[in-house]
């Protein structure tokens, strides 16, 4: 008689209870919650508001105290509205240099006579100070005209504030991929070297796990939180600042995942031999420092010198970031972001490649 029961004893799947742990012992640490979650939001928050839409920024004007004092300041209107926002004080030579050396003043107006019996104007500054620049040029185009200058040409402006084209809706792009890579740097590669250093990763070795199953875990419960938090970014973006999406929504899906997987493979190569925290820690930092520097988070990459460009170029966070600006501000198509999306899957194969090959369990 066949003593075999009918229905044998159920086999777990190892990587379906490999996700679930890394899921629940994520889910237990409400730091980790606050970090990934709440930290991005604080920061879209602050720079949004730090960045926001602003009237023009009056303009601090000290007039040194002579006879010509008044009539200067009688030429400089005192409306607190575009295009003429001057605030003028009549105060001694002195004063005035102790206001712009403690920045209380933007630029120091010393007037007097020429000898045709004109005004002549003698402007202090300080060319450090883009604000004292700005205010040098405004003031001496209002005492010019108000001398008699004519120009040739009329002119008009135009405030450009729709969603779109602010400085948050540039921000926002750069917060994105730095999630991403903060998720796969510190989410998969430093919690692999952790799990190594708390001898977690000697003890799967003595089971019958493949290796694959084991990274493919890590990366995958990171990835679910990856997305969430990119998708939370993203709504409260738009509905805090009204930063727009002109592409389509799968285009921008789709540049995330990538992003996200790119990071965990870069994660992942980081953390494949490291055995100490302090050597996570400097290659970390030597890997996340040029990229939050150079690949344009916070402002636009082209500034660099063209020496370095492309250096700056082949970035992982580089082609990421340009690439998801162009779909939200610009609508562009996956298409025209091949070459960024080459370069990103490439990051992707190769990182993923290497990390294979030389990890260790211990």
């Amino acid at each position: 008689m066949d003593s075999t029961p009918s229905n044998p004893p159920r086999r777990y799947w190892p990587l379906a209870q490999l996700i679930g742990c890394r899921m629940r012992e994520f889910s237990r640490e409400p730091e980790a919650w606050i970090w990934t979650y709440g930290f991005p939001i604080l920061v879209t928050l602050a720079l949004g508001v730090a960045f926001r839409n602003q009237p023009a920024t009056q303009m601090v004007v000290d007039i040194v105290d002579n006879p010509q004092a008044a009539a200067t300041q009688q030429a400089l209107p005192t409306s607190t509205k575009p295009p003429q926002p001057f605030k003028s004080v009549i105060v001694p030579l002195e004063e005035a240099e102790l206001h712009l050396r403690n920045g209380k003043t933007d630029v120091i107006v010393d007037a007097e006579k020429s000898d045709d019996g004109g005004p002549r104007y003698e402007y202090h500054l300080d060319p450090t100070r883009p604000q004292s620049v700005l205010a040098r040029n405004a003031v001496d185009d209002q005492l010019q005209r108000a001398a008699g200058r004519r120009d040739a040409a009329q002119i008009s402006s135009v405030v450009v504030d729709e969603p779109g084209g602010r400085y948050i809706d540039f921000l926002v792009p750069g917060l994105l991929g730095v999630n991403l890579l903060g998720g796969g740097l510190w989410g998969v590669g430093f919690v692999t070297v952790e799990m190594r250093i708390r001898k977690l990763l000697k003890r799967f070795l003595a089971t019958p796990m493949k290796k694959w199953q084991f990274l493919i875990s890590v990366m995958f419960s990171r990835f679910v939180f990856s997305l969430i938090q990119a998708v939370i970014l993203i709504v409260f973006a738009r509905w805090a600042f009204g930063v727009p999406n002109r592409g389509s929504a799968a285009a921008l899906a789709f540049l995330i995942v990538l992003g996200a997987i790119m990071f965990f493979g870069v994660g992942l190569l980081m953390a494949s031999r490291v055995k100490t925290q302090d050597a996570i820690f400097g290659l970390m930092n030597l890997v996340q420092i040029p990229m939050w520097v150079l690949s344009g988070i916070f402002f636009s990459s082209e500034r660099f010198p063209d020496a370095i460009q492309p250096f700056i170029k082949v970035l992982p966070l580089t082609p990421l970031i340009n690439s998801m600006r162009a779909v939200m501000l610009e609508g562009a198509t996956l298409v025209s972001q091949a070459a960024a999306i080459g370069i990103m899957a490439a990051w992707s194969i190769v990182c993923f490649t290497i990390a294979l090959r030389i990890f260790r369990w211990q």
